[in-house]
């Protein structure tokens, strides 16, 4: 995988939706759930600096060399196949999708992306994969730097203590043993990284359209996107 520095450039025309948010806010079920919908690509972002974390502890690299996390990106054969509506993401031949979705990776990536040279690399990725357009892109920092001349761009968030039972709720279905207060605390942590970092911190797009997902449910506020994407209006919740 070879990356561009990030100096690809995104057309405007192109079709491409960006939906940013915090952890737990509701991105990755409404993200799917629009795709569907619209019949684009998902393009799930987060998952791509997962990868590069789990191949940093694989290979001990140390996160301080930025040289080394440089040429690892440089190494890494990373790519998404999808087969019956499912997209899951690869490292070289190795499905690695499951084994992305530790607390461990969670932090890791985020320590990860934080790295001006990792940030670059899956920026040119993230902008080839959606070159030829109609792809709903997921992550962070979609609608600020990676895609700012998309039309349409949303930014999600709801209360920490939402946000941490939703990710309580997603571990126990994994069969992880962790207590409710551990997830807050887990989520607080990953929430300052991630706005603290000097490299494309979480922060809303200007124009992006603000939906609190709090209380509506995911039907309600996809409806709403589709509202905004084809110009019938729509009131965020």
């Amino acid at each position: 995988m070879t990356g561009d520095g990030g100096r690809g450039t995104f057309k405007p025309e192109i079709e491409i939706v960006t939906i940013d948010g915090p952890a737990g806010s509701g991105k990755s079920t409404i993200s799917k759930m629009l795709a569907r919908r619209l019949g684009y690509f998902y393009l799930d972002t987060g998952a791509m600096y997962r990868a590069v974390a789990l191949q940093a502890r694989r290979t001990a690299a140390d996160l301080k060399d930025q040289r080394t996390l440089a040429s690892l990106c440089g190494g890494m054969d990373l790519h998404f196949e999808s087969d019956a509506g499912v997209t899951r993401i690869f490292i070289g031949r190795e499905d690695v999708s499951r084994e992305i979705r530790s607390p461990e990776m969670d932090l890791l990536s985020s320590r990860i992306s934080a790295v001006r040279e990792v940030r670059e690399s899956m920026t040119g990725l993230q902008r080839r994969i959606a070159a030829k357009g109609r792809v709903v892109a997921e992550g962070r920092d979609m609608g600020t730097v990676v895609f700012p001349g998309a039309k349409h761009k949303f930014f999600l968030t709801a209360s920490p203590e939402v946000r941490a039972k939703r990710r309580y709720l997603e571990r126990l279905e994994r069969g992880e043993s962790i207590r409710p207060e551990d997830v807050l605390r887990e989520l607080l942590q990953r929430d300052d990284q991630d706005s603290r970092r000097a490299v494309a911190p979480l922060t809303p797009a200007p124009d992006a359209v603000m939906i609190d997902t709090t209380a509506p449910g995911p039907e309600e506020i996809v409806e709403i996107m589709l509202a905004q994407i084809t110009g019938r209006g729509g009131e965020s919740p």
